[in-house]
């Protein structure tokens, strides 16, 4: 398939979804995680595990951790929900929106059972956050490195949509980190 077509599947998705089913969306895939880490033991949670390609997870993130992919995640979480805040203020991009998709969103690879309450409060503010913006759409953008200009509401729905990109290769790690114990 072609970068247009998927261009335009995502947009026109993204147009056809309200605010309140992008934040019902981001609580699923919350809860969808929360299981994954539920009695994950320290070690298979650090457990780096190389993933089959995916649609998604570029190259340089196949060999991750399940906390290291919870680390990622937060990170772009972050900085999606301050574009989305500074984007439906019609403030000018700073701070977290500005970061780099490339060589700031990269976890360390020390990361640890912690990152799971980091990942959580970073769903449950950006939701918060949403909830309280009067418009999303039709408000300045912002480009997506990949599917282009964005306003606010479109990068609401790029919030849990890049949650479930990454939850199959949780899935995967999370799987594999347990049977290799």
């Amino acid at each position: 398939m072609s970068n247009i077509l998927i261009k335009t599947a995502i947009r026109t998705l993204f147009a056809f979804t309200n605010r309140d089913k992008a934040l019902e969306k981001s609580e699923i895939v919350l809860r969808q995680y929360a299981k994954l880490a539920d009695g994950l033991s320290k070690e298979a949670g650090q457990r780096c595990v190389e993933v089959p390609p995916m649609r998604g997870v570029d190259e340089d993130m196949r060999k991750w951790s399940f906390f290291m992919i919870l680390e990622h995640n937060a990170i772009v979480n972050r900085s999606i929900t301050a574009t989305v805040i500074q984007l439906a203020r019609g403030e000018k991009l700073s701070g977290p929106a500005t970061m780099n998709p490339k060589t700031d969103v990269m976890p360390s690879s020390s990361a640890d059972a912690s990152q799971f309450k980091d990942f959580a409060d970073s769903v449950t503010s950006h939701i918060e956050a949403v909830k309280s913006l009067k418009r999303l759409r039709g408000t300045r953008t912002s480009p997506h490195p990949v599917f282009g200009d964005f306003d606010a509401h479109k990068w609401n729905c790029m919030f849990s949509f890049h949650l479930g990109l990454h939850l199959p290769q949780a899935e995967y790690v999370v799987g594999k980190a347990m049977a290799d114990r």
